[in-house]
């Protein structure tokens, strides 16, 4: 599966509001979404953002687009740190609006909907939009997002995935620094990895490593899964951080000391198992080391999208490029 695109705003303004609607409406074009379509996506952004804005007093949206042969996804994530919603099913009744909002409510938008998700308590809310379907078969659910520096236009983090019914192999990357040159090296990284997916995670770092001679460095690992043999085969080179969650514990994965494309000590792969409820986590160190999800009751029952949205809303640094992949057994 192709990454298309992932792209952030922030929500602070009205103003916001329309650089929302116009950038779904540029995700759309990228994922060759007809004109109902787009116009249905763009509707839904300027819904979620401006009830971010008006209810959650501001926040950001993330839009995170998949393409390949069997279809185009697109994803909305609206993140707010507000009050919260007090009633779900009052919100979610059709019609339902307390601000007069163009969209209608979130009824509406499930009408309207492939997938309408809301995750809210007192930190807040992440409402999660979906438009289109890519079933691949392989018994996980994937999701994945990069946001720039604050300010910044290129983002130096990056990930991709590639699936088949038998495997699953997730990248994720990090430039050195960030701005032009630490994306140059991610989406290096990125088209190496699409070039070599079908290799195993450590040959795939070998891969990288070498083609990322010619830019300033990354850090970066791989993770594949195969549902069906139950088995997680990773390798990371750098400070991606990597957690597996299942049964109410998480399990850190291990990588080894180096940046690729400058230099590397050694790549190894460590194999484990795959429990029928295992979450796999993979960021940046955009994200805080030190996060955890007991604090928030039934989310990781969740679509991986709102499980990394609200990583990336109460976690992230603010001081870096951040990214984060959440692959879950389902």
């Amino acid at each position: 599966m192709e990454v298309a695109f992932t792209e952030w705003v922030p929500v602070t303004d009205s103003s916001s509001v329309g650089e929302v609607r116009r950038t779904a409406l540029l995700a759309a074009q990228r994922l060759e979404f007809d004109e109902t379509r787009s116009g249905e996506f763009a509707l839904l952004a300027t819904e979620a953002s401006r009830n971010a804005l008006i209810h959650g007093g501001g926040g950001q949206v993330v839009f995170s687009g998949l393409k390949d042969g069997r279809g185009a996804l697109g994803y909305i994530l609206a993140m707010d740190k507000g009050a919260g919603i007090p009633n779900v099913a009052l919100a979610m009744s059709d019609g339902y609006s307390t601000a007069g909002t163009m969209g209608g409510g979130m009824g509406a938008m499930k009408r309207i909907a492939s997938t309408l998700e809301i995750f809210t308590g007192r930190t807040g809310t992440v409402v999660l939009v979906q438009i289109g379907k890519v079933t691949p078969g392989d018994g996980l659910q994937i999701a994945g997002m990069a946001v720039p520096y604050p300010g910044e236009r290129f983002c130096g983090d990056a990930w991709t995935v590639h699936r088949t019914p038998e495997r699953t192999v997730a990248l994720a990357v990090d430039g050195l620094g960030h701005g032009w040159e630490a994306a140059e090296a991610a989406q290096e990284a990125v088209a190496t990895f699409r070039k070599r997916a079908d290799s195993g995670p450590g040959d795939i770092l070998g891969y990288v490593h070498d083609a990322l001679k010619k830019t300033r460095g990354a850090v970066a690992a791989v993770a594949e899964i195969r549902p069906r043999d139950k088995t997680l085969v990773y390798a990371g080179i750098g400070n991606i951080a990597a957690v597996v969650l299942s049964g109410g514990a998480s399990r850190s994965l291990v990588s080894h000391n180096g940046t690729l494309g400058v230099t590397i000590a050694r790549i190894q792969e460590f194999k484990s198992d795959w429990p029928s409820d295992a979450v796999l986590v993979l960021h940046s160190d955009g994200l805080q080391s030190r996060w955890d999800l007991a604090p928030y009751p039934g989310l990781l029952a969740r679509h991986p999208a709102v499980i990394g949205g609200v990583l990336l809303r109460d976690f992230r640094r603010q001081r870096d490029d951040a990214s984060v992949i959440v692959i879950k057994a389902v």
